[in-house]
């Protein structure tokens, strides 16, 4: 990359983005964002409003990198941002519609989660219907649940990772989880589809 911004750690690169280098920022963004838009697809259940909701991420992130402090974790800042877009779109939605759907899914993002290796089209088939059931079932869910089963179950973050993040006790991360894993449950028991 020009100016040696590849070969820079993150620090370096964060201390360059709070001077207004725009290289850095570019690195930056280059870094993380697939792992922004996986991890608000899993919070949002919708392609569109996932990369909607990364490029306001990283908006964000550029207009307050300045108040970023150092010594904390930039993975953890930046997961707060993610989470509070993320619960911005789905406030939005909830005002817009009393019911969230995503049954109107492309084939592509359909196609997203099949496994290659998948032994017969039967079983995609069987593995995508499963898929789609428990994404609408998640996506039924209270906000501060459905972020905290996306970044456990999901994304697959440890207890204290979660909690860090979203600046809570990891109690309180324990029973949200407990309470988003119930829920689910009864909602797929109540619709028993995949039963």
């Amino acid at each position: 990359m020009r100016g040696g911004e590849g070969f820079l750690t993150e620090n370096e690169l964060i201390k360059k983005c709070k001077k207004g280098n725009r290289e850095a920022f570019n690195r930056l963004f280059e870094i993380y964002q697939s792992q922004v838009v996986n991890i608000a697809y899993g919070m949002l259940s919708d392609r569109e409003d996932a990369y909607d909701a990364s490029q306001e991420v990283f908006v964000r992130v550029y207009k307050n990198i300045g108040s970023f402090k150092e010594e904390a974790s930039f993975n953890t800042w930046l997961y707060r941002i993610i989470a509070n877009v993320c619960s911005d779109i789905l406030r939005k939605r909830q005002k817009n519609s009393k019911v969230i759907s995503i049954s109107n899914m492309s084939d592509e993002e359909n196609d997203m989660e099949l496994p290659d290796d998948a032994p017969t089209p039967e079983e995609n088939m069987e593995l995508t219907e499963r898929q789609r059931i428990v994404k609408n079932a998640i996506s039924q869910l209270r906000d501060e649940y459905r972020i905290v089963i996306t970044m456990c179950d999901i994304e697959d973050m440890s207890y204290d990772a979660i909690a860090d993040m979203l600046g809570v006790p990891k109690g309180t991360v324990k029973s949200r989880i407990n309470r988003a894993r119930n829920a689910l449950k009864k909602i797929l028991i109540e619709k028993r589809e995949l039963f």
